[in-house]
């Protein structure tokens, strides 16, 4: 019997303006024209570069100043760069056209008038994931909302799974985790006991499902 459904945030419940588009229009702002192809290509350097997870659990938001200076860095931008990069930082979600997938609203209804707790783990920062949440009117709507800094822990981490069932008093084989990361969402799931749903929003791979509102057909012992 399913007692909870846990999700991921960004990417499955959340979306956004591509990453490199949010930059472009934070640094236009400032008077800096950049490509949104040459802005993709130094964030990926960045990613092979600096471990996100382990920077945002050692420095909190602080990880998020050194990553945007590096990457202003390799846009040969050298003038202002820490104050640039912190209002980077300030003026994100300003610039993110931040939104719930159309299909959202409808799946956690139906979960919840079937009395299934609902939450998010995500290997986001408590300062980040609050402020989407708070910008979404959402602050009420879940359960639990564990992040990467409630538990000094990561995605595929199984400890991050166990702090959220610990806090909705559940567990593992009582909960479906929903995720659109195969290695930190999926196979982090199963490693610690939970059922779990790959969702390709984009359908770019072979999977169960590509939008929330497809639970309510699959076959979950959900009553």
């Amino acid at each position: 019997m399913i007692k909870a459904v846990l999700f991921d945030l960004g990417g499955t419940l959340i979306q956004t303006a591509e990453i490199p588009e949010i930059f472009r229009r934070i640094l236009k702002v400032f008077g800096i024209e950049v490509s949104c192809e040459e802005v993709s290509n130094a964030h990926e350097a960045n990613k092979a570069e600096l471990d996100v997870a382990a920077g945002q659990i050692r420095c909190g938001m602080e990880f998020w100043t050194e990553f945007n200076s590096q990457l202003l860095r390799r846009l040969g931008i050298e003038n202002n760069v820490e104050t640039l990069a912190k209002n980077i930082t300030n003026l994100w979600w300003d610039n993110a056209d931040l939104r719930f997938y159309s299909d959202v609203p409808k799946a956690l209804s139906w979960l919840k008038a079937r009395n299934i707790k609902v939450g998010v783990v995500t290997n986001a920062l408590r300062e980040d994931y609050e402020q989407i949440l708070q910008r979404l009117g959402a602050t009420r709507l879940f359960d639990v909302v564990v992040g990467i800094d409630d538990c000094k822990r990561a995605k595929p981490d199984k400890q991050i799974f166990f702090y959220a069932l610990e806090r909705l008093g559940v567990k593992p084989d009582e909960v479906l985790f929903v995720g659109n990361e195969l290695e930190a969402d999926y196979e982090g799931a199963k490693g610690a006991g939970l059922k779990a749903l790959f969702i390709d929003r984009e359908r770019k791979n072979s999977c169960k499902i590509n939008r929330l509102t497809t639970l309510k057909e699959l076959r979950l012992h959900i009553s």
